[in-house]
């Protein structure tokens, strides 16, 4: 949530804006004719420009760089115009060593402004515009500058000297040339030091504060231990270019954990050179915020908390440092400091800190924002996987919010439910909602919660539209596209004349609301939002500079010496806030779900692919782990496990610490699928075992991590053919699934009960269960899922004998054209044997006259089932060919299949023989 950011303080010069300064008059020298020297060309000038512009928008960020730090952004524009940059900088910079040079230094800089006629300036003649961002910020330092005493002007050339020193200190001489003559000029400035007027300034400001104080209550400088508070927030870098300190005590052990954006260093005697004001502390509190949210448990814990409570001891009125506090514990799992500094939080802000909610109507305020309090604990419960005391706080905060006519916090709250009802499993809310909000209750009849979701949804998109919270709208055209892709969408009145309807999803819906959210990206300045981080943008693209131009395209090995010059613009982030690209990914990521569930792998792999490619650097680690989980599992059904496993062991080195990581239910997976292709069914009970932990309620409630465990458990009871275990954990899965109204896992569970009964020779009980998922996927639209419960049909059908040939293979012939243009490895080998099959049981079919026509589909089918090292099936389909080949009379190709059957059916062997000194156990 947006905080509410205080009026920016007075702009003061530093030794930093004075270098910028510097640099935009050798960017636009006076009463110099078209490109100035030493640029070589406009598209270079044009580049040094936007440096500038982003240099100045960065201004009034937390933190400025050191001259070292400005001097190695400098290096990215190229050698030779970076050395003559550095040395014009440095000697300028060195040259000051009296107030009479600061003076001629303001005094020559309005000669670079342009008048108030800008018509009658040659049009080759480059001359800074007053009103462009780049003359605003010159106006800004001439008007600060003006505004000194002769004290603060002492004060700030001394402070220009020490700034020159540390980067004389921190880099060596063959880098700095001229600083060399700058430690002699420090001598003649330690006179105006030595003349104690640093602390009449401070005295000054103090009094001036104090009166400020008083009159209006409020303090704009934080100044209890001024000292201190100035070595913390000074000492607090923010370095342009990252470089990873080994010896950093304030870093976690892991290799991945990712350090808060400023790193504790210890204080030094100038560290109280310039004051920071309320406006900028809160914009680094925020950008923390968003660090936080970004990298969950990989961000550091130590060093940030190390952060925060000496804020909170020097300044105890900045209440957000609890709020902080709050969530470096949620996102560590820490449930009872997260607790306790959430109510910490509300307890001193009344909640009227950090939030950019509508404010509720007057003769409320008194009351402090309980609901909002209320919003931020129902959440909370919802991150540990407490639904019910999630709901029953939030339904309390629906109540507050109407009663204190706060109609943003109502439309967040009702998002919140609507996204709990959607992502865990509860099977009734009757007496939670039913009781407590009007729009339910105002339809007079018992919801099931699927109702009442869509219900919420209707009425948090209406309400948020109403009050133009444009992300809050994205994000509702997501949740009604992600309920619309899942629900069949019913008459809410069970009586009165009923209209027709066609009871099937609509992928038209789920499409329309996915790109009604995406819009949010081109209108997502209207939204009314008390957040401005004017800086943060410059901000980014200067802490990128050293970033390669399409990482994994054009590498900094790859860039020739004579073009190293050129700026890497196209790894650039945008100015777009991070919230906005959030959810604009999210609805990438949603589509490739999408697709993934109609059945089209291609446009699962692309939608996935612009996700991880355009919107990773501004996405949770989770969301990035998602995609990452979407690809390898690609990996794997298409190319095999060898090469999933590559990708996935460079997944596990960037998600290594990441809590409950999507990557360590991925490596299940495929090791649980490659267990049972291989008949090693030990390891795949053991697999199983994992799942089933980290399916425990103990963790928390996840419905789809409980379905996934409890379905691979009864295929590989299936494996083991302990056909009745099988059934058994699978007809209890689908009454839990029924019971959530989980209904595209009915549709997998009834295919499995199919698959069940088909191999312990029971077709005739599989054929109404394969009947069932095929109408579960046409109700939702599966098609991958109805292709694949066809096939199983026509298995069904052709395991009653040759009769039933011409049937299982119209069925076949069916489904075949999806199968071969989306469907995995697996499937396409099952299709290619079953057609096989057909072929061989039809009475009417010759195979001397088209052998090839029943041959071709075993090869295909023998290739892939290879690379998936699937023993059972491969053993088969080189079991057909073998027979085949003899009919035929081909010798040599009969021995080589007969080889290859030997060979997988030894290997199948093998794994049997290694688990048959621990049995798989019976019960789930």
């Amino acid at each position: 949530m947006a905080g509410i950011l205080k009026p920016p303080g007075a702009f003061a010069v530093t030794p930093h804006k004075v270098s910028v300064c510097i640099l935009i008059q050798m960017y636009a020298p006076p009463a110099m004719m078209s490109v100035p020297f030493p640029f070589s060309s406009v598209a270079q000038h044009n580049r040094f420009g936007l440096y500038l512009f982003a240099l100045t928008k960065s201004c009034d960020d937390i933190m400025e760089p050191k001259l070292d730090e400005l001097i190695n952004q400098l290096r990215e524009i190229g050698d030779v115009l970076y050395q003559w940059l550095t040395d014009q900088l440095i000697s300028r910079l060195s040259s000051l060593s009296s107030p009479d040079d600061l003076f001629n230094l303001f005094s020559d800089l309005r000669a670079i402004l342009g008048g108030a006629d800008l018509s009658a300036v040659d049009d080759e003649q480059v001359v800074l515009d007053p009103n462009s961002n780049l003359g605003m910020f010159v106006r800004r330092c001439l008007l600060a500058f003006n505004l000194l005493c002769f004290e603060g002007v002492c004060h700030l050339l001394t402070s220009i000297g020490i700034y020159c020193k540390e980067a004389l200190s921190s880099c060596s001489a063959y880098e700095l040339p001229c600083l060399d003559d700058s430690s002699n000029e420090l001598e003649a400035l330690s006179e105006y030091e030595n003349m104690d007027l640093e602390n009449i300034v401070f005295e000054k400001v103090n009094k001036e504060i104090e009166a400020r104080k008083k009159a209006s209550e409020e303090v704009s400088f934080h100044l209890h231990a001024p000292k201190a508070l100035f070595g913390l927030v000074e000492d607090i870098k923010v370095s342009a270019v990252s470089k990873s300190q080994g010896g950093d005590k304030c870093r976690e052990a892991s290799p991945s954990a990712h350090a808060p954006n400023d790193a504790m260093r210890e204080f030094d005697s100038i560290s109280g050179a310039f004051l920071r004001t309320n406006w900028q502390m809160q914009g680094y509190l925020m950008e923390q915020a968003d660090a936080i949210e970004k990298h969950g448990s990989s961000f550091s814990l130590n060093a940030f908390e190390l952060i925060l409570r000496q804020l909170q001891k020097l300044a105890p009125e900045l209440h957000r440092v609890h709020f902080l506090r709050y969530l470096n514990s949620l996102y560590h799992d820490d449930y009872f400091a997260a607790l306790e500094n959430l109510h910490r939080y509300f307890d001193y802000s009344a909640g009227t800190e950090g939030f950019d909610f509508a404010q509720p109507s007057i003769g409320c305020n008194s009351f402090g924002r309980y609901e909002i309090a209320l919003l931020c604990l129902g959440m909370m419960h919802f991150h540990f996987g407490h639904p019910k005391q999630a709901l029953d706080v939030l339904t309390e905060a629906v109540c507050l919010s109407q009663q204190h006519s706060n109609d943003t916090c109502l439309a967040y709250t009702l998002a919140a439910i609507s996204n709990l009802l959607s992502e865990i499993g509860i099977s009734t809310t009757t007496g939670i909602l039913g009781s407590s909000y009007s729009p339910i209750t105002s339809i007079g009849t018992t919801l099931s919660v699927q109702q009442q979701l869509f219900v919420l949804l209707k009425e948090s998109f209406r309400r948020a539209e109403s009050l133009k919270l444009k992300r809050l709208v994205a994000a509702n055209h997501l949740a009604m596209a992600k309920f619309d892709l899942t629900h069949v969408q019913r008459p809410l009145l069970s009586f009165g004349p009923k209209t027709a309807m066609r009871l099937r999803t609509c992928p038209t819906n789920v499409c329309k609301e996915l790109r009604l959210a995406s819009h949010l990206i081109s209108d997502f300045v209207s939204e009314s939002s008390t957040m401005t981080t004017d800086g943060a943008f410059s901000t980014s693209w200067l802490k990128n500079l050293q970033k390669p131009m399409g990482s994994l395209v054009l590498t900094q090995e790859n860039v020739s010496g004579k073009d190293s010059n050129a700026f890497q613009f196209c790894a650039q982030p945008s100015s777009i806030p991070g919230s906005v690209l959030q959810l604009v990914g999210s609805s990438y990521l949603l589509r490739a779900t999408a697709w993934e569930a109609y059945g089209s792998a291609p446009l699962t792999r692309v939608n996935t692919l612009i996700y991880a490619t355009c919107f990773s650097d501004g996405s949770s680690l989770s969301d990035v782990a998602l995609a990452h989980m979407k690809l390898i599992q690609h990996l794997a059904v298409f190319k095999g496990y060898k090469e999933a496993f590559s990708a996935l062991k460079i997944a596990e080195e960037k998600f290594l610490s990441v809590s409950k990581s999507r990557i360590l239910l991925l490596k299940l997976q495929l090791l649980h699928e490659r267990s049972l292709h291989r008949g090693h069914l030990k390891l795949a009970q053991k697999v199983c075992d994992e799942l089933g932990v980290m399916a425990s309620s103990v963790t928390g409630v996840d419905m789809d991590l409980k379905t996934e465990a409890s379905l691979r458990h009864a295929r590989t009871l299936l494996a083991a053919n302990q056909f009745s275990e099988a059934a058994a954990v699978a007809h209890s899965l689908f009454c839990m699934c029924y019971k959530f109204n989980l209904q595209v896992e009915n549709a997998s569970v009834l295919l499995l009960l199919a698959e069940i009964h088909k191999k312990s020779g029971n077709a005739v009980l599989g054929i109404p269960y394969a009947l069932a998922s095929l109408s579960f996927c046409q109700l939702l639209n599966l098609d991958l899922l109805k292709a694949s419960a066809t096939l199983t049909l026509a298995e069904l059908w052709l395991s009653f004998g040759p009769n039933h040939a011409k049937m299982a293979s119209n069925l076949i012939q069916q489904a075949l054209p999806l199968i071969l243009g989306h469907g995995g490895l697996e499937l396409r080998a099952r299709a290619f044997i079953a057609e096989a099959k057909c072929l061989l049981s039809d009475p009417s079919f010759s195979v001397s006259q088209n052998p090839e026509a029943v041959l071709d589909p075993l090869r295909q089918a023998s290739e892939e089932l290879q690379v998936l090292e699937y023993h059972e099936l491969a053993a088969e389909a080189f079991y057909l060919i073998a027979i085949v080949s003899d009919k035929l009379g081909r010798l040599a190709e009969r021995e080589e299949a007969a080889a290859l059957f030997k060979e997988h059916v030894l290997a199948l062997e093998n794994e049997n023989r290694q688990d048959e000194v621990d049995p798989l156990p019976s019960t789930p």
